[in-house]
């Protein structure tokens, strides 16, 4: 199964975006996996790695989706 991961900063931007998109994906086609990289902060390099410049993002068949702009990835870091 592939996986989808919706990567975001707990913002409301990113929780609006997490309730429309996340929640929207097909659970039969993919495992979603949401990270809140502001208390997983130890997953930021794997998502700036991914393609992630901003939250929130929505990496997909490893595409980065950007979606309206909730935070830079550097001030996550």
């Amino acid at each position: 199964m592939r996986t989808a991961i919706f990567y975001h900063a707990g913002c409301p931007v990113c929780l609006g975006a997490e309730q429309m998109l996340a929640d929207g994906i097909d659970r039969s086609k993919y495992r979603v996996e949401v990270v809140h990289l502001g208390e997983h902060a130890d997953r930021v390099a794997e998502a700036e790695a991914a393609g992630v410049k901003s939250v929130p993002a929505l990496v997909l068949n490893d595409q980065v989706f950007h979606i309206n702009f909730g935070a830079s990835i550097d001030a996550l870091k």
